[in-house]
């Protein structure tokens, strides 16, 4: 007798086919190929593809949140730069893990509420530290659109999902040959040539340092007030 399918099925299918094929390639005749069912019996489950999109996203968000079950980003002493920036170290390496991650997670609605902890603990934190709610909401919307806007860009240049330490050089797109592209501008424009190797060499500094740049302006540009 066959087992009833069931969303959560379709979902463990279609993150799992999402490393194989990318965005572009998982359609919902393709899951249901990989489940030997119809396409149509997806439907039941899924109206269109954003449907599907939505519940991967909050899949991964599931995924990534269990991960603070024992306690908040950073510790329970961290202070709220530490924690803010271990969210998103949080964020990039767990979209990374998926091909496509930071496409489909961004522009994406959650389809219940298991955000929602973790995001009132995260604005806790730092309404505890004497930030205003709406400032608390613009200060991890900046941090968090950094690590989405970077995740997209660095996966254009490494598709291959996968922890940053364990990608060769086989597994950049040959489209960013760092030499090549220094090779055509060098003569004539030789900054943009060099800065190149600062964009698309080494991501993980690139995130640091960006990282870095956005809370020192929340330190710099958010008033509080309670600054210990």
């Amino acid at each position: 007798m066959a087992t009833r399918l069931d969303r959560t099925q379709v979902v463990d299918t279609a993150l799992r086919l999402l490393n194989d094929v990318g965005l572009d390639g998982l359609t919902l005749r393709r899951i249901a190929k990989e489940l030997n069912v119809q396409a149509p019996a997806l439907y039941w489950h899924f109206k269109n593809k954003q449907e599907l999109l939505d519940e991967m996203a909050t899949e991964m968000f599931r995924r990534m949140a269990a991960e603070f079950a024992d306690g908040p980003p950073g510790g329970h002493d961290a202070t709220w730069q530490e924690m803010l920036r271990a969210s998103c170290r949080t964020l990039r390496r767990t979209l990374l893990a998926y091909r496509d991650g930071g496409k489909v997670f961004s522009g994406t609605r959650m389809t219940d509420d298991s955000y929602a902890a973790p995001m009132d603990a995260l604005l806790r934190e730092l309404t505890d530290a004497g930030f205003t709610l709406t400032d608390a909401a613009h200060a991890w919307w900046a941090a968090y659109n950094f690590t989405i806007g970077l995740v997209i860009e660095e996966q254009s240049v490494f598709p291959e999902p996968g922890a940053p330490e364990d990608r060769g050089p086989e597994s950049r797109d040959p489209a960013y040959d760092l030499g090549d592209r220094e090779r055509r501008l060098g003569d004539r424009y030789p900054l943009a040539a060099a800065v190149g190797r600062a964009f698309f060499g080494d991501f993980d500094r690139a995130f640091e340092t960006g990282l870095r740049i956005v809370v020192a302006g929340i330190e710099a540009a958010v008033p509080r007030g309670d600054t210990a």
